[in-house]
């Protein structure tokens, strides 16, 4: 459990970091993929984002070596309370009222899964089979690819409405629920191999190569949604996303039983069920004011 939330803390510090960070960079595209990572290493106030990302990501690994995929889940959204007053201190972001009953609806999709749990009930489940990881990563990590670049078309288009980026949040989601899925997969080598074990185990599976590609195609496509887009939308968006993949698929991959007592089951069902509606339903266009540019941004001619 401390684990979980010095993840959620670390998280989201590092997003609002790197959104601070890119709002006073010139704009960054994935057309250009250099080139947004010679600017952003440029950043200390990036760099420093990054930094407590990759420790939240150690945190990561604790909790899924002690929890079930589930309730890991459910602790992680929890975080999504501590970004969105982050966003609002330190970025000037304002919510709709109808982003905040969005949000709202998503937290109480998160205590209706953590009431399903019961200690010592859940187990955690320490093996996939590979063909079944693969089945479920690569559509996925397409389908994310796809929607991104579809995001991006519609983007460009000057006589369109400023998007939310809902869309850029599924689609970071779906890459990152891969990767949460990749972790999961490492911390059960780690958990059932010694040391000298667990290095080759690792290189014979596909985690490790699945990290590499949502690590990289992960941190470009994200970079530039984040400098588009609010953090204090974008950012809950692909949080919900990546849980939601994380908890239904990884949880069915790795063999962790659903509850088996109805009520459990039910709020387990219904909570998911209501954090996919609510994404389904959230508004597609920006009409919350933003932040005002950076002074020397309104210098420039």
């Amino acid at each position: 459990m401390a684990a979980a939330l010095l993840a959620n803390t670390l998280y989201s510090v590092g997003f609002v970091l790197e959104k601070r960070a890119l709002t006073s960079l010139p704009e960054v595209s994935i057309r250009q993929p250099a080139r947004l990572l010679r600017l952003v290493l440029g950043s200390p106030l990036w760099i420093g984002g990054s930094l407590a990302l990759a420790a939240g990501f150690a945190a990561q690994l604790v909790v899924y070596r002690t929890l079930p995929i589930a309730a890991a889940q459910g602790i992680f959204v929890s975080g999504l309370v501590l970004l969105v007053l982050l966003s609002a201190r330190l970025l000037g972001e304002e919510t709709s009222g109808r982003e905040r009953y969005a949000l709202g609806a998503i937290l109480l999709a998160l205590l209706m899964v953590v009431l399903s749990l019961r200690e010592g009930s859940d187990t955690v489940g320490h093996d996939a089979p590979y063909q079944l990881i693969l089945l479920v990563c690569v559509p996925s990590l397409a389908a994310g690819v796809w929607l991104y670049a579809s995001a991006e078309r519609r983007t460009r288009n000057r006589h369109r409405r400023p998007t939310t980026g809902v869309e850029y949040g599924v689609a970071v989601g779906l890459l990152y629920g891969v990767s949460s899925l990749a972790i999961k997969g490492v911390s059960s080598r780690l958990t059932t191999h010694g040391i000298g074990g667990a290095v080759p185990a690792l290189l014979s599976s596909p985690y490790p190569y699945l990290l590499l590609f949502t690590g990289v195609f992960g941190l470009v496509m994200s970079q530039a949604a984040l400098q588009r887009c609010r953090a204090s939308l974008i950012v809950p968006v692909c949080t919900t996303v990546t849980s939601l993949f994380t908890a239904v698929l990884g949880t069915l991959s790795f063999g962790e039983a659903l509850p088996d007592e109805p009520l459990r089951l039910a709020l387990r069902v219904a909570g998911t069920a209501l954090a996919v509606a609510v994404l389904l339903t959230m508004p597609k266009h920006d009409t919350a004011p933003r932040p005002s540019p950076p002074a020397k941004e309104l210098a420039s001619p």
